[in-house]
């Protein structure tokens, strides 16, 4: 069934969208392309040169990001983390030389680490981790969930093709999200394979600490899954007693995951002048989490609005916990959500205003996937093999037809417009739809100036 997700995969890679747009993005990047080419940590010709790209698009950008300085040590600011500037940093380099190879052979193609090849290595190298992480959840839910591959199949194209994890793989690579997805699914891997029966070993529970410390390099929430490793290893330590054992584990968890995580708390210390995130960032935090509930449910930003089947995913979850099914591990991963809802309740743009979808639980993913599984499987039995295909075919429909409302401007890009938004799916996306999908894939370019 892997090749069904193959398949897939290959399928979409025309969408890719190798473009650096927004202000996340670019300063992900800026971290790349300023110590590959310039050995610093000074992003100020980084951002001047893509605000001299689109100076109109990207006014607010420079009225934060080169009209202000760093209050502290009065450096270019960066709010974020340099996980995926890592792991984007084979292709670039493979960019880089070829782009060498070709200016050798009489190519005019910039070697400045702005153009088209390295920018194109960074938004397909996001593809490439969002689809290995995709992989690792199907692995999951068949090597140690007990799912079937046919079940595990149609969780994971029902996740990829029916929430913003599409567009995030594809029209904006760019961001953080789809490496996210990657060192999450890895995370929970890992501690997976580390709980089973005959395993265990202490530097097995290294390794998902170091996982840990890479998901929290790429987007620092995303540390908070160490919850599930840390709270396994807990509850074994407390209720079977396993006290040496454990807490050597334990131990070799914690020490890997803060050795991972040190060269960003050594950037911080650069950047903002103390071992933290900017002062910018943790002042727009409550850790009362006053929007909590809103983050799921607020009409026009909440999670379960924009991707309705996560909501199915967290009912399969929360049974799966209540039934003490599959396995122990369950309950801490209803935990790490919990977390997750928690963090992202508590910042004041909790709203995530102008994104396509709940963005910030793209590392979620794998945890959603066991809860979805569990409803999938139950609805085969019930239903007949029919009603998982027709769950992802929905999904996938209301998400696609979603993304072009959100291309095309047919739609209040700042929320979800109710009831609106439904009835477009209905009546304005049907017969854009042709023509939206052949000019993306022949001219983007008159496509975007169409919406404008």
């Amino acid at each position: 069934m892997r090749r069904v997700l193959l398949v897939a995969f290959l399928l979409t890679l025309p969408l890719v969208t190798p473009r650096i747009r927004g202000a996340d993005e670019i300063e992900g990047f800026a971290y790349l392309r300023s110590a590959v080419f310039d050995r610093d940590l000074d992003f100020t010709n980084e951002y001047q040169a893509f605000f001299e790209r689109d100076p109109q698009g990207l006014a607010g950008f420079a009225e934060t990001f080169l009209a202000r300085r760093d209050p502290t040590t009065g450096r270019a600011i960066n709010f974020a983390p340099i996980g995926s500037a890592v792991l984007w940093s084979p292709f670039y380099l493979a960019a880089h030389g070829g782009v060498l190879i070709c200016r050798a052979l009489g190519a005019t193609v910039a070697a400045d680490g702005f153009s088209r090849p390295y920018v194109a290595a960074v938004c397909y190298a996001s593809a490439l981790y969002g689809f290995l992480g995709l992989l690792l959840i199907h692995d999951t839910l068949v090597r140690f969930a007990g799912f079937a591959s046919a079940g595990a199949t149609a969780t994971v194209l029902c996740l990829w093709l029916g929430t913003p994890v599409l567009y995030y793989m594809t029209l904006a690579p760019g961001f953080s999200h789809a490496c996210s997805l990657a060192a999450v699914a890895l995370l929970l891997w890992l501690t997976l394979r580390a709980a089973a029966e005959g395993r265990g070993r202490p530097l097995e529970w290294a390794l998902v600490g170091a996982a840990g410390g890479l998901a929290g390099l790429v987007r620092e929430q995303d540390v908070l899954f160490l919850a599930v490793p840390a709270g396994l290893l807990s509850w074994r330590i407390l209720v079977r007693q396993e006290w040496k054992a454990g807490l050597s584990r334990l131990l070799c968890l914690v020490a890997a995951a803060l050795l991972v995580f040190l060269p960003q708390l050594l950037v911080y210390r650069v950047l903002h002048g103390r071992f933290g995130p900017s002062r910018l960032v943790s002042r727009k935090m409550s850790l009362s989490s006053p929007h909590f509930l809103d983050v799921l449910f607020d009409p026009g930003h909440g999670l379960f609005l924009w991707s309705p089947v996560l909501l199915l995913a967290l009912v399969g979850l929360v049974v799966i916990v209540a039934r003490r099914d599959r396995r122990e591990i369950a309950p801490f991963l209803l935990l790490a959500l919990l977390l997750q809802v928690w963090i992202n309740g508590a910042v004041l743009s909790w709203s995530q205003a102008g994104a396509f979808g709940s963005r910030r639980f793209l590392g979620a993913t794998a945890v959603f996937a066991w809860g979805l599984a569990a409803v999938l499987e139950d609805l085969r039995r019930r239903l007949g093999q029919a009603a998982p295909v027709a769950l992802v075919v929905l999904a996938a429909w209301w998400n696609a037809s979603l993304m072009v409302q959100f291309g095309l401007k047919i739609m209040d890009r700042q929320r979800l417009d109710w009831p609106a938004v439904a009835a477009r799916q209905f009546t304005e996306v049907p017969p854009r739809l042709a023509r939206t999908a052949w000019l993306f894939l022949s001219d983007r370019e008159r496509l975007l100036r169409e919406t404008r």
